[in-house]
């Protein structure tokens, strides 16, 4: 039960990181924003049922907080990748995998 716990609280905090970063460059509070917030939720209640966790009170203390601080995470990256390289897009994976022109 701690071990299944743990491992989708990773899971969750890694799944938000991509999500974090496309929210980052988005108009705050628009489609886009709402989009990279909830799409990840039914992800994360389907890890919630297929790894027996269940919707224990003291589950959501973990898996909000690696929610949040994936995103904050995501949110980062776009930032410091922004201020180094300038040119990025909402995409972290397409950004990770071009390389910058200097």
């Amino acid at each position: 039960m701690i071990l299944n716990l743990i491992i989708v609280t990773i899971t969750v905090f890694v799944l938000n990181i991509p999500f974090g970063y496309w929210r980052a460059n988005v108009k705050k509070f628009g489609l886009q924003w709402a989009l990279s917030v909830h799409i990840p939720v039914p992800f994360i209640i389907l890890l919630r049922i297929y790894s027996n966790i269940g919707f224990a009170w003291y589950t959501y203390i973990f898996l909000v907080s690696a929610f949040f601080f994936g995103q904050r995470l995501g949110a980062w990256i776009h930032k410091n990748r922004l201020l180094h390289h300038k040119l990025t897009t909402s995409c972290l994976v397409m950004d990770v995998a071009r390389r910058p022109k200097n």
